[in-house]
């Protein structure tokens, strides 16, 4: 039998956008006293770069210096959170350049002990194919696209749920066609939908595929 207690315990945590995979990742690290990385803040904050420069996004080669030039500070902006910035995000990520760039980044945080709980849109299936647990967390476009809206207004924001809507459709078209890593569940992964979960059960629900992975990992 192969030991595994000094291999590091990796968390995949993937899913589209509001579905509320960053706050559980976040919760379930907190819980489980892991490192953890929003893999999206790397993608947010190439696109936030060119976008501020005057750069064209769609500009693959461009995109893929920034990324192989992507600093950690550049991961502390204040301006990385927002539709935005998502929006930014989902534009670089589409480049080959961009997340051949960052998966080394990815895989070594991922690698050190005692593990860690990264959250994105292609864990389970590109960069961590053999963590420990995966888990596909999602919503309906409909209740995601509610959470944003109400997000926005409590930020004093004018905006309009069927324009978030149109846009959080058009999201997931772009992230699921993607010529590299499309967006879409590990073949392993345990799906957890949270259309009508608060984010109290959401973390209790991920405990327990946890609870239930280590226990089988023995």
């Amino acid at each position: 039998m192969t030991d595994t207690s000094n291999r590091p315990f990796v968390v995949a945590i993937d899913g589209p956008a509001a579905a509320g995979k960053g706050t559980l990742a976040q919760a379930l690290a907190e819980r489980l006293g892991l490192p953890h990385l929003d893999t999206g803040l790397l993608y947010r904050a190439i696109g936030k770069l060119m976008a501020v420069r005057g750069f064209d996004l769609d500009d693959a080669e461009l995109a893929g210096e920034f990324a192989r030039n992507l600093a950690p500070e550049d991961l502390r902006r204040d301006d990385l959170r927002g539709r935005e910035a998502g929006e930014l995000a989902s534009r670089v990520a589409v480049h080959p350049e961009v997340r051949a760039a960052l998966v080394d980044f990815q895989r070594t945080f991922a690698a050190r002990a005692p593990g860690a709980v990264l959250d994105g849109r292609d864990i389970g299936t590109v960069i961590c194919p053999d963590a420990d647990v995966k888990i596909y967390v999602t919503a309906s476009a409909e209740v995601r696209a509610r959470r944003r809206t109400d997000e926005l207004l409590a930020k004093g924001r004018d905006v309009d749920y069927a324009r978030i809507l149109e846009e959080t459709r058009d999201r997931d078209h772009r992230d699921a066609n993607r010529a590299v890593a499309p967006l879409r569940p590990a073949d392993d992964a345990v799906v957890l939908d949270t259309s009508d979960l608060d984010r109290d059960a959401a973390l209790a629900a991920a405990l327990a595929i946890v609870a239930a992975k280590r226990a089988a990992r023995g």
